[in-house]
């Protein structure tokens, strides 16, 4: 998988925090997510980095970002030379996080950026925060899918959280330790944290509707592939070495 990566045209100061948003044929809505996100960002702080992480697009996907980078010394775009899946660029877009916190993102402009603080503040008691989606702007059908995964998800892996598919999360850097690339990372961030004997809360978050393009997720992304996957995750957490910590003197 070849990669080229564009950055912002000044100097950037070292990044305390890291936002990693996935994309793929988003040309419709990325424009305005990226405002959004810089609006948020103006009256926030100015120790971020913000990776935009383009999988392949194939629209004007990634002439939009540069655009919107060209001025922006936080940003950078990563653009990888094929469609490799969100998991992917997901996992290469954290481990070119620089921050000590990573923030993930969705692409599709339905988590709000005025939310990241939400995902934050429990980040001096846990490890990972994951969002719940409140109100979710999804067709009955996908939410029905939904919670059906969910539901089988934390049955059998027992990682507590109601929303794994809800894309606004945080964690200490340290945690991408515990994750693995596979294809249905999204599914199991939490389940791979928690059996690395990292600690997780839950804070509810909204939920926006699509503003533009069109969903990359149907019955095989959202059920099928990720039950399939679970027994190896199942199989993983139970085989993985315990987290050790040395004695004190």
């Amino acid at each position: 998988m070849n990669v080229t990566a564009a950055e912002g045209s000044e100097p950037r100061e070292e990044p305390h925090y890291s936002i990693v948003v996935p994309v793929y044929n988003e040309e419709d809505v990325v424009e305005q997510l990226l405002k959004e996100i810089r609006c948020f960002a103006h009256t926030w702080r100015s120790d971020y980095e913000l990776l935009l992480v383009d999988d392949g697009s194939s629209d004007r996907t990634a002439e939009i970002i540069g655009n919107q980078f060209a001025n922006w010394s936080q940003g950078k775009l990563i653009q990888l030379s094929q469609n490799c899946g969100q998991a992917a660029a997901l996992f290469h877009g954290m481990k070119r996080a620089r921050g000590e916190i990573v923030i993930l993102l969705d692409g599709d402009g339905q988590n709000d950026p005025q939310d990241i603080p939400k995902v934050l503040g429990p980040l001096n008691e846990v490890d990972l925060v994951v969002g719940i989606r409140v109100e979710r702007r999804d067709s009955s059908l996908r939410k029905a899918m939904s919670r059906l995964a969910n539901a089988a998800r934390s049955r059998i892996l027992g990682d507590g959280v109601i929303d794994t598919g809800c894309g606004l999360k945080a964690f200490h850097r340290r945690v991408i330790e515990a994750f693995i690339p596979m294809r249905t990372l999204y599914s199991f961030i939490p389940a791979l944290a928690k059996s690395a004997g990292f600690t997780i809360r839950q804070v509810p978050v909204r939920h926006r509707p699509r503003s533009g393009g069109k969903s990359k997720y149907g019955l095989r992304q959202f059920l099928w592939r990720p039950l399939l996957d679970m027994a190896g995750v199942w199989w993983f957490t139970r085989r993985r070495c315990p987290a050790a910590t040395e004695k004190s003197s």
